[in-house]
């Protein structure tokens, strides 16, 4: 069995080992990280060696620190790390480069369109009709596209909206309100077979399924890293925020959706958001206006120049080919967004 996980903001894990009498057998473990002492390695490889095959990470991390020599110090490693990467190999996870991932970067559509556009599209990755997806998406509204949890009237000023003709739609995803002005937003979206995040808890995934884009980010000059649970942020601020949905369908899929913020009217947000003062202590910060740094600022770039640059990112890394939304998924996405994402029994289902 094979297991590979890179440590957000560190370095790449490999193990490789078998099972024998539900137990791990020949663990080996490799990688281009950095430790000391040298035999720090067989260490860790010893402590994992006979453990249950079903010790869950907390268990695996525990055994690794208590076996690891003293003043032992490692460099884009952690015991938590190495753990994550044994239970992928167990769970026979796959990797972003067993697939040949497609690209979707098509025309504006409406905000109702595109919450349905992400439960087709991931629902046929699931079904196993499309291969992973990575979507960018191009907005032709302004919107408020808040949480699938989220209470509509605790987060919408709805005077507000329709001051600013801003439409309100929610997706399926949990997480907090995003604010979206197209020429100040780029959101893309990643639908994923369950396999690539075997393994792995759910806040961990969050921060493997962003790595790529920190990636693109330090590309262009932007020290960026993850924020549990769902931020990506800067030494400016905060940048983007992430949410997630699985789909249990067919062999599973994983939504994974991202909305960056290249420009902001913090005034007109202010507007039409109602951003609560518990949530801003929270954030540690006084002001909405100081909780998001646009990467218009900090990266001097066109908006259409950092989408650019983040998909030659992700091309770069895993492959990518050019594709686009089928005939039958636009379809199902016309009626789902006029029977489900455009009704008030949805937008208003938490009031």
């Amino acid at each position: 069995m094979h297991g590979e996980y890179k440590v957000p903001g560190g370095k790449l894990v490999v193990v490789d080992l078998d099972t024998d009498g539900g137990a791990l057998r020949n663990v080996r473990v490799a990688g281009d990280f950095f430790l000391e002492p040298d035999e720090a390695i067989l260490a860790i490889d010893a402590a994992l060696e006979g453990a249950p095959a079903d010790t869950d990470a907390a268990g695996l991390a525990a055994r690794i620190e208590a076996a690891l020599p003293a003043g032992t110090v490692m460099y884009g490693l952690t015991a938590e790390g190495v753990a994550v990467a044994v239970r992928r190999a167990v769970a026979r996870a796959t990797d972003w480069t067993d697939y040949d991932w497609q690209l979707i970067h098509e025309a504006p559509e409406s905000p109702a369109l595109h919450m349905a556009l992400d439960e087709v599209i991931t629902t046929e990755v699931a079904a196993g009709r499309r291969p992973p997806t990575l979507r960018i998406w191009e907005w032709a509204a302004p919107a408020v596209v808040i949480g699938s949890f989220q209470s509509l009237r605790n987060e919408v000023d709805p005077e507000g909206a329709a001051r600013h003709d801003v439409t309100v739609v929610r997706r399926i995803s949990g997480g907090g309100a995003m604010f979206i002005e197209p020429g100040n937003t780029i959101t893309y979206s990643l639908s994923v077979p369950d396999s690539l995040v075997k393994g792995l808890t759910f806040a961990d995934s969050y921060a493997y399924l962003d790595d790529w884009v920190l990636g693109a980010l330090g590309d262009m000059g932007v020290n960026a890293w993850y924020q549990p649970l769902n931020d990506i942020t800067t030494d400016a601020g905060k940048v983007a925020g992430a949410a997630q949905k699985r789909i249990v369908s067919g062999t599973g899929a994983v939504l994974h959706h991202v909305t960056m913020a290249y420009d902001i009217d913090a005034d007109k947000m202010l507007d039409v958001l109602r951003i609560g003062r518990e949530k801003l202590s929270d954030k540690g910060t006084k002001s909405a206006k100081k909780r998001v740094d646009p990467l218009r600022r900090q990266t001097g770039l066109p908006r259409e120049a950092v989408i650019d640059r983040m998909i030659d990112s992700f091309r770069g890394r895993y492959g990518l080919t050019a594709g686009q939304v089928t005939s039958e998924e636009m379809t199902q996405a016309r009626e789902l967004a006029a029977t489900k994402f455009s009704t008030a029994e949805w937008t208003a289902r938490v009031p």
